[in-house]
C-alpha cells in the first residue's frame, strides 16, 4: 500500500505556514518526500489572500492597527480571515491518483473531506457542476463564492479551497472554520454594517455543536486513506524542507514586495 505523510504543525505564523506549504510542495515535488497531507492552525487571526488578488480588497490600515497580519498564498481564489479553524494543505505530484488534472483533483479531495464530516453525523453537499457565465458573486470574501467541488452545508458553504499546480505536481490549501469571526470580516472587507455576514457562510461548531478537533483529525486521516487507499506515516518534517520554509519565509512571505504589491 502506498505511504503518504500526515503532519500536524499546529499553530503558526501567516509567513511560516504559507512558506511551509510551499516548502513541502517542492520536496513533494523533487520526489524527495512523499505526497503529504498537512494539519494546522494560526498564532493569531490572519487574512491571506488569493495570489492574484488586489490588496484593495482589504481594509489594509484596519490590520495594521489591530495587528492582523495579511499574508498572500501560492494558492489562488479570494481572501480569508483565518482564525478559529483548522486549515489543511495537500501537496502530491501530477501522476497516477492526480493524472486528471485541476478539477478532478478538487473532486478527490473534496470526497474525502465530505466522507470525514459524514463520519461525524454532518449531512454535506458538494458542489458538482461548473460555473458558466458570470461569477456568482462580486465579493472578495472566499466564503461568498462557491466553486466545483466544494462543499456545503444547507447551502452554506463550509470549506474553501484553493490549488496552486506546476507541471510535475500541485498544493491544494483549504480553510474550515470552526467559528465565523463577524465583525472582524465586517471591518477588513469593507462591509456595511447591515451586511449579512453569515448569508451562505457557516462554521463547523453550528454544524457540529459538540465538534471534538482531535475526532475531527482522526475522521479526515481516516477518510483520506480510504479514498486514495493509501496510509499514513506520521514522520516529521526533513531539515531541507524546515531551511527551504524558513528561506521562503524571509525572501517571499515576510515581504511587502510579495504581500502588498502597489496596483
Amino acid at each position: 500500500m502506498t505511504e503518504w505523510r500526515l503532519v500536524d504543525s499546529g499553530p503558526c505564523s501567516a509567513s511560516y505556514n504559507m512558506a511551509l506549504d510551499e516548502a513541502i510542495a517542492t520536496e513533494v515535488r523533487k520526489g524527495n518526500a512523499p505526497a503529504t497531507l498537512r494539519f494546522y492552525g494560526w498564532e493569531r487571526a490572519s487574512v491571506s489572500l488569493g495570489s492574484f488578488q488586489k490588496i484593495t480588497d482589504l481594509n489594509l490600515p484596519y490590520c495594521i492597527t489591530n495587528n492582523i497580519p495579511v499574508v498572500r498564498r501560492p494558492t489562488g481564489g479570494r481572501a480569508i480571515l483565518h482564525g478559529d479553524e483548522l486549515t489543511y494543505s495537500l501537496s502530491a505530484e501530477n501522476d497516477g491518483l492526480f493524472s486528471g488534472g485541476l478539477l478532478d483533483t478538487y473532486r478527490q479531495v473534496s470526497t474525502a473531506l465530505k466522507s470525514a464530516l459524514r463520519m461525524l453525523g454532518a449531512d454535506i453537499t458538494m458542489k458538482t457542476e461548473r460555473e458558466s457565465g458570470k461569477t456568482l458573486t462580486r465579493s472578495p470574501l472566499c466564503f461568498k463564492s462557491t466553486s466545483y467541488g466544494e462543499l456545503s452545508w444547507r447551502g452554506n458553504k463550509l470549506i474553501g479551497s484553493a490549488q496552486k499546480r506546476w507541471k510535475d505536481g500541485f498544493l491544494q490549501q483549504g480553510s474550515i472554520p470552526y467559528t465565523i469571526d463577524e465583525e472582524n470580516t465586517r471591518r477588513i472587507f469593507n462591509l456595511p454594517p447591515c451586511s449579512d455576514i453569515r448569508s451562505g457562510m457557516i462554521g463547523l461548531r453550528e454544524v457540529l455543536p459538540g465538534l471534538d478537533p482531535g475526532q475531527f483529525k482522526e475522521a479526515l486521516r481516516r477518510s483520506f486513506e480510504k479514498t486514495f487507499r493509501v496510509r499514513f506515516c506520521c514522520s516529521g518534517l526533513s531539515p531541507e524542507e524546515i531551511r527551504l520554509a524558513r528561506e521562503l519565509e524571509a525572501r517571499q512571505y515576510r515581504t511587502s514586495r510579495w504581500n502588498l504589491p502597489k496596483e
